[in-house]
């Protein structure tokens, strides 16, 4: 849903129909680019002629997509399905500018069935998750993902010989392996809020901000370098509800790529594209509201002012931490983010400012004041998830831990990473999975909680496409394993 600072006030612009309609007239749209979500979180699309769009296909949908051609959806069989466009999604694409273009994103519905969602429609999932919140009697839940990203000025990669030889070189004038840099090298895990001229991406960030806030309604709060070298970054985006935030996760990721690829750079949304640094997260802030009211605040709570429903809700994810690390973290990629040593997440603990448990409870401001803010940061994810599966899994979750009256274990406020192992097991300190395999064994084992929004055929078919993902990767030689065997 799109939103606009007006008088110093956030508004929504969400469109009808009719308005939608409107706009493709008076603003002279030539094209009309409709996006949706893959399983894997990638966004798809197809291009119509503006007016060749009725009104009516806001409520029907178009017969425009072969759901066999689509990782993880339908078999050759049963591969007719309809795309039906959101009109509150309705954006102008700046960057196109021959023949002005417009955006919908579109759900998904089921081929010979009139308007009756498709099942593993991922947008489709994360509307019954909204709902889902609503019929436990809660007015709504409000989510802020927080994604970082790298901007890298060449991506080279050679994995077309496989059995020959594989490569990749990243290219970055902020590196210090960089022979064409500005002379302020940021060095590994020391790239955190440097000023220019060691910031390289002031003006790339700003343009994006530009574009999120003007042109699609998303409002951006502050952006920043993140603290990996090579132009790791990150733009706060305001928080929203379940199923528009996904959306603006969908379309941030969408701009900052297009906008890199508009300035000769390359974005990536790989949770560990370097070695030994830093990699990118997508740390996930949640709350349940009754309208005005955060239910996850109680100023009577010493430690976090925290309610006992916000601790059954974060015990919930602690309890289901390990399955949903495949929903969060989908990719093998996550699980070299997911080490210790490099700031991300890795054991299963909760606290208030301490950034190495997964679930956080931030500590900035106390009273009620504030009462606004209190949420639970989940930590685990990273931008590589589908943020409809990823909010779905997490609400699921949480949920069920409000349901089970689940008990959360005591807060940790030491750092973990320094634990000694025999410290950790004592205080019954758990650890995310190590790798993919043993995330989707997890979800295997353990998808009772998602089941009253996924069913078993999307659970299914994630862990069909990791299984194969872990395949493709573990089959292939490492470079590095040459350093360490040729000699053997």
């Amino acid at each position: 849903m799109p939103y606009k600072v007006i008088d110093g006030k956030i508004e929504s612009l969400s469109f009808t129909a009719e308005q939608a309609m409107k706009k493709l007239k008076d603003e002279e749209i030539k094209f009309l680019d409709l996006q949706f979500t893959g399983l894997t979180g990638r966004f798809h699309h197809t291009t119509m002629a503006a007016n060749m769009f009725n009104i009516e296909d806001f409520e029907y949908g178009l017969p425009k997509l072969d759901g066999s051609s689509i990782r993880g959806f339908t078999k050759i069989h049963e591969s007719d399905l309809i795309i039906r466009p959101d009109p509150s999604t309705y954006a102008i694409i700046p960057w196109i500018l021959k023949d002005k273009t417009a955006r919908l994103i579109c759900d998904i519905l089921a081929g010979g069935k009139t308007n009756q969602q498709y099942k593993n429609d991922p947008r489709g999932i994360a509307k019954r998750a909204q709902e889902y919140v609503r019929q436990q009697g809660y007015y709504t839940s409000y989510w802020g993902p927080e994604v970082e990203f790298f901007v890298f000025d060449k991506l080279e990669v050679n994995t077309m010989t496989p059995y020959r030889s594989q490569s990749y070189n990243i290219i970055s004038k902020e590196a210090p392996w960089s022979t064409e840099g500005v002379g302020y090298a940021l060095r590994l895990k020391e790239g955190y809020l440097p000023s220019a001229p060691g910031d390289t991406l002031m003006e790339y960030r700003n343009e994006c901000v530009d574009v999120l806030s003007n042109d699609f309604g998303i409002i951006c709060d502050a952006h920043h370098h993140e603290v990996a070298t090579a132009g790791q970054c990150e733009i706060d985006i305001r928080f929203d509800t379940l199923v528009n935030a996904a959306d603006s996760v969908q379309s941030y990721k969408y701009i900052v790529k297009n906008i890199a690829k508009k300035q000769g750079m390359i974005a990536t949304m790989m949770p560990k594209p370097i070695a030994l640094d830093n990699g990118s997260g997508m740390h996930v802030n949640v709350s349940l509201w009754d309208k005005e009211k955060n239910l996850f605040f109680d100023v009577n709570d010493d430690y976090a002012e925290m309610s006992q429903t916000a601790r059954y809700f974060a015990a919930g994810i602690l309890t289901h931490a390990s399955a949903l690390a495949a929903i969060v973290a989908p990719t093998t990629n996550s699980y070299r983010r997911l080490v210790p040593g490099y700031e991300a997440p890795v054991y299963i603990a909760w606290s208030t400012g301490n950034r190495s448990a997964i679930i956080r409870n931030a500590a900035h401001y106390r009273g009620e004041r504030f009462a606004h803010m209190k949420r639970i940061e989940f930590r685990a994810p990273d931008p590589s998830c589908n943020p409809y599966l990823a909010f779905s899994a997490i609400i699921s979750a949480g949920l069920d831990g409000i349901k089970k009256k689940t008990s959360i274990s005591d807060p940790i406020d030491e750092d973990i990473f320094k634990m000694t192992p025999q410290r950790r097991m004592d205080l019954g300190i758990r650890q995310l999975p190590a790798t993919l395999r043993e995330a989707y064994e997890e979800l295997s084992n353990d998808r009772e909680f998602l089941k009253p929004i996924f069913d078993d055929d999307i659970i299914d078919s994630i862990i069909i496409q990791e299984v194969k993902d872990h395949v493709d990767v573990t089959i292939r030689p490492h470079p590095h394993e040459f350093s360490l065997y040729a000699d053997v």
